[in-house]
């Protein structure tokens, strides 16, 4: 019976670490995407829009 208890909770761990994983790399993504993003607005404006045209 421990033996099924323990391998229960190593499931359970591993299926939360996964999950943990999973998460950090769509954030990863997400972040990267944004960075894109900013790069091309900036490409496309030439200057950064919050500033001031003289």
């Amino acid at each position: 019976m421990v033996g099924l208890s323990v391998a229960v909770g190593r499931f359970f761990e591993a299926l939360f670490w996964a999950m943990m994983q999973a998460a950090g790399q769509i954030g990863a993504i997400v972040l990267a995407a944004l960075f894109v993003l900013a790069v091309a607005v900036r490409l496309v404006l030439g200057r950064w829009p919050w500033r001031r045209r003289r």
